[in-house]
């Protein structure tokens, strides 16, 4: 059975645990990278609204890929990929202590709903000039207790033995059914941009 991040996770990762667990037996994958939660990572939403702009940051994200080859190379067959992510948003700190409880309490309803999870597989690895890849997923965002279909781009580059990434994308809060907030400290944009910037690492490693 694929394992998934260590201790933690909601009932899209169990479900799809069961799924894997009822399913023909698979290859076993070539290697397996964690997210390394030693390392500097940053998650980061950005809300511009008109009148007032603010950031989101934790750096409590978590999290796995499977790959069919030991290492990321251009057109590699990417069928039997897979991965599974989560940011723990309670942790979620936009630099004032009033702003950070409504949010996580009023809107974000964390106790309730306390990871975002995104969770699929590669559909297309290319080079970049710089050395890296861009790679392609496809998979299923999880937020606040709805589920969506999206395709996100990351920029994956060599690091030690494994590999930093960074992913950048649009949400619309209202397609997550998250309210609004328009309280005089909390004035949230309905598209935000989400960012993750996190270091992968061999398993076991």
């Amino acid at each position: 059975m694929r394992r998934r991040a260590a201790g933690r996770g909601g009932t899209l990762a169990l479900a799809a645990a069961l799924v894997v667990a009822t399913a023909a037996p698979r290859p076993a994958p070539a290697q397996e990278f964690d997210v390394d939660t030693g390392a500097a990572n940053v998650v980061r939403f950005i809300s511009r609204a008109s009148i007032e702009e603010f950031d989101g940051v934790t750096d409590r994200i978590d999290g796995y890929v499977l790959l069919t080859e030991p290492a990321l190379s251009m057109g590699m067959e990417t069928n039997d990929t897979e991965f599974y992510f989560e940011v723990d948003l309670a942790s979620l700190d936009t630099g004032i202590g009033l702003r950070n409880r409504h949010m996580r309490d009023n809107y974000l309803e964390v106790k309730r709903y306390p990871y975002a999870t995104f969770q699929g597989a590669l559909v297309g690895v290319s080079a970049l000039s710089t050395g890296g890849y861009r790679v392609d997923t496809t998979g299923t965002l999880a937020i606040h207790g709805v589920e969506r279909e999206v395709r996100i781009p990351c920029d994956v580059s060599p690091a030690g033995s494994g590999y930093r990434t960074f992913c950048s994308f649009q949400v619309r809060l209202s397609d997550y059914d998250i309210e609004i907030p328009r309280v005089m400290f909390l004035k949230l944009a309905d598209e935000i941009r989400l960012e993750l910037d996190f270091t992968l690492r061999p398993a076991g490693g």
